[in-house]
């Protein structure tokens, strides 16, 4: 049954993650297409020139047509940071331009894609010792909301110091970057019997009515890790990459010869916020957590590696939300920096196949971001050519010859 043409044209080609509108566009489209073919849908949302709204409508379809017909019980715990987010968690309004109404929205597309079936959800929301108050403003936008209860609003710093457990080496709040909440979260949800885990960000930029593209295989096919991927020629991707230099694919290139065991098993979406964890084994992987930072997606990728635990990868809708990120907040760099560097701790940690020499470099060339603030402009003759799939392969740029570039940067740099 071919889909109705004016349901192709009529999408909108654009999606402003801080209008109401669009939101309520984009469930009216999903209802209309609802009923209709899922491969005919897929295939229009194939077409480069299918409209934005068109193609993540695909996405929602997918994932409620599989909740509707699974007949498993399963309980999720649904778990995100919050640190900086005040705008993001209030309206748009006037003088709050980037609001998103974020917990809100949060619940809507849970409660949306979830309703008539077998799967019951908790929402945790963690704020990481943010200043702004986050977490009491979350608390009070769930108290206001029917779905409220279906909220856990944690304190990081309510939990700390620890004399045991995952955040024991977590001295405070001020300490984590993120992962820290991100854990804290899961431990709760755990301890509330779920059966698998699921993290995102604080924004909308996951439509969570995607959640069953990650529960499929977890029910299906009994994987305990499934990870989200914007790579994948099927994903939806809208990504301000412009905020990167040149030098991006300088940082690239080290960061994959460290992560090889990552990359050369194809995760080119290592930070993606769409994952999802079985809790048994996600027990065992923060049992003793390598970082508390940005990292840490790469660390407990590094732990499922080094336990041969078998992992999925699934294809998701992603809209970047740039205006409030963290990246930008405390800056790019300073967030490469974090990621670098704990990609290292965590190779050398779980043992895991890595290029020691590159490894080295960073030790040894890496201090701070100030440092990668000399590259991300600038970009050595031997990657000028280089293909994505050729970063992080030695031969194309030996680590040698990476330090030797970073060194002669540091120089020219001192004038």
């Amino acid at each position: 049954m071919p889909i109705p043409t004016n349901l192709i044209q009529g999408a909108k080609t654009k999606f402003d993650l801080t209008e109401t509108a669009d939101q309520q566009s984009l469930y009216a489209l999903t209802d209309q297409l609802l009923g209709l073919p899922l491969d005919e849908i897929q295939a229009v949302a194939r077409r480069e020139e299918t409209p934005l709204e068109f193609k993540i409508a695909a996405k929602l379809i997918d994932s409620r047509q599989f909740l509707l017909v699974n007949r498993q019980p399963v309980k999720i715990g649904v778990v995100f940071a919050m640190w900086g987010e005040q705008n993001r968690l209030r309206p748009k309004s006037p003088d709050n331009p980037h609001g998103e109404d974020a917990l809100r929205v949060k619940l809507e597309q849970l409660a949306w894609a979830t309703e008539a079936t077998a799967v019951t959800w908790l929402l945790y929301a963690v704020d990481d010792g943010d200043p702004h108050g986050s977490g009491a403003l979350a608390a009070q936008i769930a108290a206001e909301h029917p779905l409220g209860d279906r909220v856990k609003v944690l304190w990081l710093d309510q939990a700390l110091p620890a004399n045991e457990g995952p955040l024991a080496n977590l001295a405070s709040a001020d300490d984590s970057r993120k992962g820290g909440a991100v854990i804290y979260g899961c431990m709760q949800a755990i301890a509330d019997g779920v059966d698998a885990v699921i993290y995102t960000d604080a924004d909308n930029s996951v439509h969570l009515g995607q959640i069953g593209l990650l529960l499929r295989p977890f029910l299906q096919n009994n994987s305990r890790v499934v990870l989200g991927n914007r790579k994948h020629p099927d994903a939806v991707l809208v990504k301000q990459e412009g905020r990167w230099g040149i030098g991006i694919k300088v940082l690239r290139h080290m960061q994959r010869m460290i992560g090889q065991a990552i990359f050369s098993r194809n995760i080119r979406d290592t930070q993606a916020a769409f994952k999802l964890y079985e809790s048994d084994l996600l027990r065992q992987i923060i049992a003793d957590p390598t970082v508390y930072d940005f990292s840490f997606d790469t660390d407990w990728i590094l732990a499922v590696i080094a336990r041969d635990e078998p992992f999925e990868k699934v294809p998701f809708a992603f809209i970047d939300s740039a205006a409030e990120s963290a990246s930008i907040t405390q800056g790019p760099m300073t967030t490469w920096e974090t990621l670098l560097k704990g990609l290292t701790k965590a190779v050398r940690k779980h043992g895991v196949p890595h290029n020691e020499a590159m490894a080295r470099v960073l030790d040894e060339e890496i201090h701070d971001y100030r440092d990668l603030e000399l590259l991300i402009n600038h970009l050595p003759p031997e990657l000028e050519q280089a293909t994505d799939r050729d970063l992080g392969d030695p031969v194309v740029m030996l680590p040698e010859a990476v330090g030797a570039w970073i060194r002669a940067r540091k120089e020219a740099a001192r004038g």
